[in-house]
């Protein structure tokens, strides 16, 4: 896969999930994972990419009043700390890829799974929701997030829609926000330890990339249907997290 390619890429990808006002974070590190780029490059690029996307959808997210404090903040005053603890941690690029592998592989199975969703006219007033269990469940996908490049979303979501959390619009709030201060964190982690391998214009490009089309999505706002968007990264994710334990077990 040559450098114009990955770039044209990444410029679809943040197109169609801004558009539909999703980060788009999995698909980057799929496609940089099969372009044999150091580890370390490849987390600090989803991540910022991630950032450059979303704050746009958490933006309207929060003017439109979609945003629930009281309720994200227990998720995301714990996984904070924890995605840059993740971001920190030392582990070998063999190590690296054998957990991102697994870890895509997994999200695929969720991004796969159709919940039952409730619509914003018949919902009901959720239930209170357990602080402990929500913190639990915040610093154990921000862990992860920060140690395998993701803002954690593509794990919170699903899991938010099986729980029955609240309407599938404060969750998609939720999730926007959780991938922001999370990836927001992961960075900040990861600058803690810059390796010299890293090709910073490369990584400014690419960054580049997902703002154009990350501009032009969100102001499109395309009818794209989100389980297609959903199947179809479910599919990409799947291939390459396959393709990762392959080469790296």
């Amino acid at each position: 896969m040559g450098y114009w390619e990955i770039l044209l890429l990444f410029l679809i990808i943040a197109f169609v999930y801004s558009s539909v006002g999703f980060g788009g974070g999995s698909s980057y590190l799929a496609v940089l994972a099969m372009y044999s780029l150091p580890y370390q490059e490849i987390r600090l690029t989803a991540l910022i990419c991630n950032v450059i996307v979303v704050v746009g959808g958490v933006y309207i997210y929060i003017k439109n009043k979609q945003v629930d404090w009281k309720k994200i903040l227990p998720i995301t005053f714990v996984s904070v700390p924890m995605a840059y603890l993740g971001a920190t941690l030392k582990m070998s690029q063999e190590t690296f890829f054998l957990i991102l592998g697994i870890t895509l592989i997994i999200a695929a199975i969720l991004l796969w799974v159709r919940t039952e969703v409730k619509s914003e006219e018949k919902s009901t007033e959720a239930s209170k929701q357990s602080i402990l269990r929500n913190s639990f469940l915040g610093g154990g996908i921000g862990f992860l997030s920060g140690l395998v490049g993701i803002g954690g979303g593509i794990f919170l979501s699903p899991l938010l829609n099986l729980l029955k959390w609240d309407t599938p619009r404060k969750i998609a709030a939720t999730s926007s926000v959780f991938i922001l201060v999370n990836s927001i964190s992961g960075i900040f982690g990861q600058l803690s330890k810059l390796s010299v391998d890293m090709d910073y214009f490369r990584i400014l490009s690419l960054c580049l990339a997902v703002l154009i089309g990350g501009q032009i999505g969100s102001r499109m706002s395309l009818k794209w249907n989100p389980l297609i968007i959903k199947r179809m990264t479910a599919v990409l994710v799947l291939v390459a997290g396959i393709n990762i334990l392959i080469k790296y077990w």
